[in-house]
């Protein structure tokens, strides 16, 4: 199982393949086919908060973004619980700053399924602490 980062998300949906490393669209192509691809709760959050900010341009209206993104073949949502928030909760803000990055990981961690993502910090942490499988999404 995959779990998406919010930007992964919005490149897979926008097809910006130059983003997305050719390993990585092999494992894509992978888990869409098994109906492996998960996005959490926290990411379409995310992308709402980025957009309304005037941080990330969508072609469409929100929602419709939202709707259509959702409709990715193989995707579905990873159901948050207060398991993961209390998890999440207990990662350090001087581990990993972000805190929609701490429930992104220990959601992956949750559902035992691997992290795709181009943010550093979070393969720094995953790379210091091994609690969490996480891929660049670059590679």
């Amino acid at each position: 199982m995959l779990l998406l980062d919010t930007h992964v998300w919005v490149w897979v949906v926008e097809g910006n393949e130059s983003q997305i490393g050719r390993r990585t669209r092999r494992m894509l192509e992978k888990a869409e086919s098994r109906e492996d691809l998960r996005i959490s709760a926290v990411t379409v959050f995310e992308i709402a908060a980025l957009h309304t900010a005037g941080r990330l341009r969508l072609g469409l209206p929100l929602e419709e973004w939202i709707h259509r993104a959702c409709d990715v073949k193989g995707l579905r949502l990873a159901e948050f619980s207060s398991s993961i928030a209390v998890d999440a909760g207990r990662i350090t803000r001087m581990a990993l700053p972000d805190p929609l990055d701490r429930l992104l990981i220990t959601t992956a961690q949750h559902f035992e399924a691997t992290f795709l993502t181009a943010d550093q910090q979070i393969l720094d942490y995953a790379s210091d602490t091994r609690n969490v499988r996480v891929h660049n999404v670059r590679s």
